[in-house]
């Protein structure tokens, strides 16, 4: 039997860690992650949206108010001047927004069709050097549209097509590397097994194109239609080297063309670029459930 003095020197019996007070410093470190996690989102939010914002702002503002009141500051009294005076007799905007719409639905008209069929045939038509071509056509995303600039106007200049609404539309009405690309890349993803059936039941290639793959990418279809419509309802640089004049001006260089030497006109370059932002706006409002779809389909493929 133990002795009282032996007990006494025998150390005490291990305790267990409490798990509540484990758990308390992973808690503390998720709640940390996710805290920061809001704080850079919430940063990258207003880093995004605020030059939107800041622009309907300036819009809104008398030049008056403009140069009195902070950029920052609200406007009060809303003004909508800036907007009587673009649609006025002085600028005239509704003849640059009426050109540039025409060139973008024709683009997105030429883009889309074309761009199918080539994309088709890279990705599911045998026929030699198939992927040589494929891979020497997707290389020319790699030159810049500058270096391009001066060839294409030369070419332009030359036939007689300068300062005209084809010269506006041609260069970018037969596809792009980057649109073929991408439509390649996801009818390649389609199971052979379906176009395999179809040509079974006697479908031709032309008939399979549009009855079974083309119903089947029309979220990659959508998120294609709104890329070309951004990037050419934005163009800048080529509708200002290849037109002179009000007639064919679009609606990026209209905007362009209300700064002048002596003065900015900021409000009514806000109160256009407003105008500007509003389609774009609306149609992503409409095809966002298409876009969120077709990211999700390729990012999980």
């Amino acid at each position: 039997m133990t002795s009282p003095e032996r007990l006494a020197t025998l150390p005490p019996p291990a305790r267990g860690v409490d798990p509540v007070e484990r758990a308390r410093p992973v808690r503390r470190s998720n709640a940390a992650g996710v805290l920061l996690t809001y704080v850079v989102l919430i940063a990258g939010f207003l880093i995004t949206v605020g030059p939107f914002v800041l622009s309907v702002m300036t819009a809104l503002k008398s030049p008056r108010q403009f140069a009195s009141q902070s950029a920052l500051a609200p406007p009060a009294p809303v003004s909508f001047e800036n907007f009587a005076a673009l649609f006025g007799a002085d600028y005239s905007f509704i003849a640059p927004i009426a050109v540039t719409a025409q060139v973008v639905v024709l683009v997105l008209v030429g883009q889309l069709v074309f761009s199918v069929l080539a994309a088709y045939a890279f990705a599911r038509v045998d026929f030699p050097f198939r992927d040589g071509f494929f891979w020497i056509y997707l290389a020319t995303l790699m030159i810049p549209q500058v270096v391009t600039v001066i060839p294409l106007y030369t070419l332009f200049s030359q036939i007689g097509l300068r300062n005209t609404f084809w010269a506006l539309v041609l260069p970018f009405l037969f596809g792009s590397p980057y649109a073929i690309f991408l439509l390649r890349e996801y009818f390649r993803s389609i199971p052979q097994d379906i176009i395999d059936a179809a040509r079974l039941d006697g479908a031709g290639t032309v008939r399979i194109l549009f009855s079974i793959v083309v119903p089947l990418s029309r979220g990659i279809l959508a998120t294609l239609a709104i890329i070309t419509v951004v990037t050419h309802w934005n163009n800048f640089l080529w509708p200002l080297i290849i037109t002179t004049g009000p007639t064919w001006q679009t609606l990026t260089v209209a905007t362009s063309n209300l700064q002048t030497q002596y003065n900015g006109n900021w409000t009514l370059v806000m109160a256009a670029t407003t105008i500007a932002m509003a389609p774009l706006l609306i149609l992503y409002a409409i095809f966002q459930r298409h876009i969120i779809s077709s990211i999700a389909i390729t990012g999980f493929r």
